[in-house]
């Protein structure tokens, strides 16, 4: 008798454990940031999370989806430009699960997979623009390429938010060239600059020129200040302007008078009578 009750509570000791162990394996934690994709022999049945969830052992299956963003590393890629010039580019992407049931039924290993979508993507992109675009409007092509993997990725449940180039390696002659082209350039608009600012004086020397033609006195007035200006110089050497038209007036009256030439002849008047010319006899 005892026996037998000892066999029996053995047994319903090993059930309550056996329940208890299914229990506790049927019972998942999901974070706030994970999602439990579930299928139900093999068919998906919804998606659960997060908190305390219950999954049925050998008919439920669970598939934990993060939805956090995901920070991936784009390895360097060799590039040839537009221009034919062959660079290496690498890039860091952004994006995050939005449909953990597509991520997990649309595509297998969809990390993976959007890793090799954003290299080629990267490649084709960069190919269709020249070096001077690449190095000058990264913010276009970082849009570029986010659009087209956003457009792709979306059967996969996957957003990207968002791509940024981080460093184009070009080789030592490319660079050299690049200086060369960016020092001509300076020096052009250097003198684009500097006729610029010749012209604008002129501009300004014709205004005052105009200014001081209405009021000759003006002109005297400069000339004093121009004096004032020259004679605070330390120097033995004095020069003054003197204009034209008073040297014109001192050379006019110290000069003798010229007598004018006789007017020419009119054609066809007779010629004055002359003694005929006798050569002296040696």
């Amino acid at each position: 008798m005892l026996y037998s009750l000892y066999s029996l509570n053995i047994g319903f000791l090993t059930v309550i454990v056996i329940v208890l162990i299914i229990v506790l394996n049927a019972l998942k934690v999901l974070r706030e940031y994970q999602r439990g994709v579930i299928f139900t022999l093999g068919r998906f049945s919804k998606v659960k999370g997060p908190g305390l969830i219950f999954v049925i052992p050998g008919i439920q299956q669970m598939v934990r989806v993060d939805l956090r963003v995901v920070t991936m590393d784009v390895p360097s890629q060799d590039v040839i430009s537009h221009d034919n010039v062959s660079v290496k580019v690498n890039a860091v992407l952004y994006f995050r699960v939005i449909s953990p049931e597509k991520a997990i039924i649309q595509v297998e290993r969809y990390l993976e997979a959007t890793s090799q979508l954003a290299q080629t993507t990267l490649r084709a992109v960069l190919g269709k623009h020249e070096l001077d675009e690449m190095l000058s409007e990264r913010e276009k092509l970082n849009l570029d390429v986010q659009k087209i993997l956003d457009e792709q990725t979306n059967s996969w449940g996957i957003k990207v938010t968002n791509v940024e180039i981080k460093h184009i390696d070009l080789n030592e002659n490319m660079i050299r060239a690049i200086a060369r082209q960016a020092e001509a350039e300076r020096e052009r608009r250097a003198k684009v600059i500097h006729a610029e600012g010749e012209k604008q004086a002129a501009q300004a020397l014709m205004e005052a020129a105009e200014t001081l033609a209405l009021q000759p006195s003006a002109m005297q007035l400069r000339y004093l200040q121009t004096l004032t200006q020259v004679a605070g110089d330390k120097t033995s050497t004095l020069v003054f302007p003197v204009p034209i038209d008073l040297l014109t007036n001192f050379m006019g009256h110290g000069a003798t008078p010229s007598v004018p030439p006789a007017p020419p002849a009119a054609p066809g008047t007779p010629k004055p009578d002359l003694p005929p010319r006798i050569d002296p006899v040696a």
